[in-house]
């Protein structure tokens, strides 16, 4: 059973999402909160898997509320989902930095929905790399220079981890990396276990993001 938490300033907004979420049988709405500062406090004393997470709210936003999580619970804690209502806006850039697991359209289908909850628990990011890709395209300015810092950490990567962590970086999935590389699907899944466990990564959103901002890839590199 996969336990969500819903936090939307909007009662009308939440009570859409509990009716689509409830229907399934493997999910379950544990609570609902109005603001940030009510979805913290929440979380003290419920055990939930997956946030969907508005972004404007009133009190504390949505993504103050996700870093206050990432930094409280680290990889252990619940993964968030960021509700936005325009596509690749700041505050969708903001919350993959804040450390949330990825973001969805508020207008998305139960379908979507239901696929990103269940994505986004099972680790896997709910961003496309390509999405990701051109949000990252479009705020590198934004990024600090952190290539110093990272280059120490970046040698610590095998020769084939670097060249994974590249081609995800540049808007590759799994099944596209491992038709370039002539190796299995797993295999790759295996190496970007253990690049995300090098780097002390959430996910494969955040490695998108460290890469760019290590300078491993530049603004409007793409492999398609």
């Amino acid at each position: 059973m996969i336990r969500v938490m819903l936090v939307d300033d909007q009662e009308l907004v939440r009570a859409g999402f509990k009716m689509v979420l409830d229907a399934q049988p493997d999910v379950e709405v544990v609570g609902e909160a109005g603001d940030g500062a009510q979805a913290l406090e929440l979380l003290r004393v419920t055990r939930t898997d997956v946030v969907l997470m508005d972004v404007r709210m009133p009190r504390m936003d949505g993504i103050e509320a996700t870093r206050r999580i990432a930094a409280r619970d680290g990889a252990e804690g619940p993964r968030v989902i960021i509700l936005t209502t325009f596509d690749l806006d700041e505050y969708a850039f903001a919350a993959i930095k804040a450390g949330a697991g990825g973001f969805l359209l508020k207008d998305a289908g139960p379908a979507q929905l239901i696929e990103a909850i269940k994505a986004v628990h099972s680790g896997d990011a709910v961003v496309a790399p390509s999405t990701t890709k051109r949000l990252l395209d479009r705020f590198a300015l934004h990024l600090p220079d952190q290539a110093r810092q990272a280059t120490g950490v970046l040698e610590s990567l095998t020769d084939r981890e670097s060249e994974v962590l590249h081609l995800v970086a540049r808007g590759m999935s799994n099944a596209e990396i491992a038709e370039r590389l002539y190796v299995s699907e797993a295999t790759v899944k295996t190496h970007m276990g253990r690049i995300l466990m090098k780097l002390g990564l959430r996910d494969r959103v955040q490695a998108v993001v460290f890469a760019y901002e290590s300078g491993m890839v530049k603004s409007g590199q793409s492999d398609h």
